[in-house]
């Protein structure tokens, strides 16, 4: 999709327009709101277009059958909890949230309006479903990654960055899964010679005080975690690990195309096309409940060569080989 006619479809999608199209076409003008946790990214609106295109190939066209009401947040937990009570006040037929953070509020504002999540670590962890299998209530959709996944950091990085020694995981404490992805690491990392410490994602300030203090000391390097604060930091954070000289493995490709040396995890633009699949089986009728959680079907390994060069590292051979993507 070309930027304007990406921005032509986020334009006409910010409100609830006229359901005149639909009336004179004879449809049903049927409602959807995204909750976006974070802040209009060019990543982030590339992938809102996936989802939106997806969407119109499976017949759903904004203006004539589909009104889309899309909610940037900016990683901020207040907005996050009064664009989600918003949402639900205007009563979509379905709700597409990315993220865990605007979980807890939708699901505080309603049992009965189905929801569709994706890029969630731990959905039956944080108690929004049952079962990955059945998920029994309004809420169904799609994870990051099983936690075993997080226990291929610590090696990816030592791989890379045989000298690393020490190894500071970047986490939000407050989720269920920041918790369980510095577990997952923290039991691996002796396999490899590392030794793990967790820093607490909070605000600017606080993560560039911790990572200085830790960064004065050799062989350090980091592993940043999966968090809808990790993606509002995302530039402060490579730009500490390139300012004090840490080779550093994340969750995402968004994070080494924006600079950073490696990540190797989930396909986000899959996840939103698997949201789109689940949001048109609910407007067909079926319900969230029945719908089971899927996991990822592909992970990526992502490599910044230049990123590399800079940090003085010379990548394997047989890393590069495995790499999905690399940018020169």
């Amino acid at each position: 999709m070309r930027r304007r006619d990406f921005l032509s479809v986020i334009g006409s999608a910010a409100v609830w327009p006229a359901a005149a199209h639909a009336q004179q076409s004879g449809e049903r003008m049927r409602r959807i709101g995204v909750l976006m946790n974070t802040a209009a990214s060019k990543d982030q609106q590339a992938n809102v277009a996936t989802f939106v295109q997806v969407l119109q190939q499976l017949g759903w066209i904004e203006g004539r059958n589909l009104q889309i009401d899309i909610r940037w947040a900016g990683g901020d937990p207040a907005e996050i909890r009064a664009q989600a009570e918003g949402l639900v006040a205007r009563a979509p037929d379905v709700i597409l949230v990315t993220g865990n953070a605007g979980m807890p509020p939708l699901l505080r504002a309603t049992r009965t309006v189905p929801i569709i999540f994706n890029n969630v670590a731990d959905p039956v962890g944080a108690g929004y479903v049952d079962t990955m299998a059945r998920p029994g209530g309004n809420a169904t959709g799609f994870i990051q990654f099983e936690y075993s996944l997080s226990g291929k950091w610590p090696g990816l990085l030592n791989e890379i960055a045989p000298d690393v020694t020490r190894v500071a995981v970047l986490r939000d404490a407050a989720l269920a899964a920041g918790v369980g992805q510095f577990a997952v690491i923290q039991s691996v990392a002796p396999s490899v010679g590392m030794e793990v410490s967790a820093i607490d994602v909070q605000d600017a300030p606080e993560i560039e005080r911790v990572v200085a203090r830790f960064a004065s000391a050799p062989n350090g390097g980091l592993i940043v975690t999966s968090s809808a604060l990790a993606v509002v930091h995302m530039d402060l954070i490579i730009a500490l690990a390139a300012r004090h000289k840490l080779p550093a493995v994340y969750y995402r490709r968004v994070f080494v195309s924006s600079g950073g040396l490696m990540s190797y995890g989930y396909d986000a633009v899959q996840q939103f096309h698997g949201a789109a699949v689940y949001v048109d089986r609910i407007l067909k009728g079926e319900k969230p409940a029945d719908l089971p959680v899927q996991a990822p079907t592909k992970y990526e390994l992502i490599i910044n060569l230049k990123t590399a060069k800079t940090l003085g590292l010379k990548v394997p051979a047989t890393l590069l080989a495995r790499a999905d993507d690399v940018i020169e």
